[in-house]
């Protein structure tokens, strides 16, 4: 799996484990909605670690535990 498909199924899943729209996510994570749905959408590819950072706040959750995933075995590097 390429790692920009881990971290949006990472998202996806988190959101979904805690009831939360992705919009709620965007608000509590203090990032535009645009932003969060262009990742998502595949628009973008590559998200900043600062970026994943805020969604980690958004989700209440550190960032070691984005990472804790088996989503993130064997991650594939982007074209």
């Amino acid at each position: 799996m390429k790692l920009s498909d881990a971290i949006r199924q990472r998202i996806i899943d988190l959101a979904n484990n805690k009831n939360m729209s992705l919009h709620k996510l965007s608000l509590r994570a203090g990032l535009s909605y645009s932003t969060l749905n262009s990742f998502l959408n595949g628009k973008s590819t590559s998200p900043k670690v600062v970026t994943i950072l805020l969604l980690c706040e958004g989700f209440d959750i550190e960032l070691k535990d984005f990472f804790n995933d088996d989503l993130f075995i064997e991650v594939e590097e982007d074209d």
